[in-house]
């Protein structure tokens, strides 16, 4: 497992720990009293170093590598997925991928940013970045969920969209402002969770909901904290800085009414429990679609239209 800077100590602690096993099972010691106090002293101070994360240290753990990605809770909480293919226009853009799924007893239209669990998965899948094709790809699929009266859920977990040349040339701002258009205003719920890294435009793309979740380690932003500290400062080394100033992480977006909910990830982030998150972004998910789908289609327009209006409304 990746270790992080700041969890060194804990690392260091752990590692601790399973010697005194390893020296109990070999020389045949009973030292489970030892073992015990070492296992509480580490929770206890787990409980201090991320009960206390600073922004910066927030985005080192929504960017871990081992955190989990979509294709994770696809096969952890989602049954009888069919992903749908292609654009209709010009490729199938595997950075961003969707189809008919079941979520319990609720048939949904999921639709999410498609990273890699290693080097290989993220190059196919251009590390989550996803080209014009995949937000046309998304949209389509939108549609076809509105056609069958299918609620709609988004998974955002991306850096932003692909800003290549060729995205431009095929229209990349275009395919992501017609996204934010349609979505305004589709006739059925709309739930968007923020995973990973809730990137720009590459996130907003497939980020217009009735609701907005956001794991509790993750992070929703305009530009990377290395892309703020390359304009403000003319250096990314500022990042850490750019990261207190920006807002970033899900606590202070609550504050500022940018997301509707933190979604709880166990003690040390995601990718500690892959399964216990899954369980936990499943039930929100859940308890959110029972409560949009007692609404009307004018009403979830409407809902959606007053939650985005008063966004960036300041209070003297």
């Amino acid at each position: 497992m990746n270790v992080l800077e700041f969890e060194s100590h804990l690392h260091e602690m752990e590692e601790n720990i399973e010697k005194f096993r390893i020296m109990s099972e070999k020389d045949n010691i009973d030292l489970n009293k030892q073992i015990l106090d070492l296992e509480k002293r580490l929770k206890t101070e787990k409980e201090a170093v991320y009960s206390k994360l600073t922004p910066w240290q927030t985005v080192q753990i929504a960017r871990h590598a081992q955190r989990p990605v979509l294709e994770d809770y696809i096969n952890l909480i989602f049954t009888d997925f069919i992903e749908l293919h292609g654009d209709r226009r010009f490729s199938d853009d595997r950075a961003l991928i969707g189809g008919f799924a079941t979520l319990g007893d609720q048939k949904l239209m999921l639709i999410g940013h498609n990273r890699g669990n290693n080097v290989t998965e993220n190059i196919e899948r251009n590390f989550g970045m996803a080209l014009p094709d995949g937000y046309r790809k998304a949209l389509r699929l939108m549609e076809l969920a509105e056609r069958f009266g299918l609620p709609i859920v988004t998974f955002i977990d991306t850096p932003g969209a692909y800003p290549g040349i060729h995205a431009e040339e095929r229209g990349q701002a275009e395919a992501i402002a017609r996204n934010l258009c349609e979505m305004a205003k589709l006739k059925v719920p709309i739930v968007c969770i923020v995973t990973g890294e809730g990137g720009s435009g590459g996130a907003l793309g497939i980020g217009v909901g009735n609701v907005i979740l956001m794991l509790k380690h993750s992070i929703y932003s305009v530009i990377s904290p290395e892309g703020c500290a390359s304009i403000l400062w003319r250096d990314g080394a500022f990042a850490e800085q750019a990261a207190e100033s920006m807002k970033i992480t899900a606590q202070s977006l609550k504050k500022l009414g940018v997301v509707d909910e933190i979604v709880s990830e166990p003690l040390g982030g995601a990718h500690t429990n892959p399964v216990a998150t899954a369980k936990s972004v499943r039930s929100a998910i859940l308890k959110h679609l029972r409560k949009l789908n007692a609404m009307k289609a004018d009403g979830l327009i409407e809902n959606r239209f007053e939650k985005y209006a008063h966004l960036g409304v300041f209070t003297s």
